[in-house]
């Protein structure tokens, strides 16, 4: 078993940890977005012949991932592909994050969409183009934020943490942790 204290003093993933933990869990992603999003709009298209609108299409994924993430960070700190990555959530003092830490960890997370849209504005992209986007941005570009720390480098917090007040600690292999 390991206390708050011990979480708090474990290291913080390095980078190509996250980025292939990101990977991973884009992959899962793509599951939750099947079961949620997909399945229940094809029926509403084939049956009724609706479509829902883009804008409201991306709030209801957006709140759809929302749920996913703040249900698992909530719960053990750990989404189903930091659990195979031993990558953890932690907040102030190594305690799991409540409700709201991890609303706003994830409004904080999902930040990296605002340059996309305007870099697509800009440059006017089109289809692959700005899933290739996405998919950079959101894998390599987002996840380099944890250089940006100069006051405490050695906590490797990225953008999101920082703003957030959490942090994500690299397990030990066979550990087990107490919530």
């Amino acid at each position: 078993m390991i206390t708050p204290a011990e979480l708090d003093a474990l290291p913080a993933p390095q980078f190509w940890r996250r980025v292939s933990c990101g990977l991973y869990e884009q992959l899962v992603l793509l599951g939750v977005i099947a079961l949620t999003f997909l399945a229940p709009n094809l029926g509403l298209g084939m049956l009724f012949g609706l479509a829902l609108p883009s804008w409201l299409t991306f709030l209801y994924l957006y709140i759809v991932l929302g749920v996913y993430f703040v249900w698992y960070w909530t719960k053990s700190g750990q989404t189903l592909a930091m659990q195979t990555w031993r990558v953890r959530m932690i907040g102030p003092g190594g305690y799991n994050l409540n409700r709201k830490q991890a609303i706003w960890r994830y409004v904080y997370g999902s930040l990296w969409i605002a340059p996309c849209i305007a870099i697509q504005w800009l440059f006017d992209l089109h289809q692959w183009q700005i899933i290739e986007m996405l998919f950079a941005v959101a894998l390599f570009l987002w996840p380099l934020s944890i250089y940006l720390n100069r006051v405490s480098p050695s906590l490797r917090q990225s953008l999101p943490d920082r703003f957030s007040g959490t942090r994500l600690v690299e397990l030990p292999k066979n550990l087990v942790t107490i919530s």
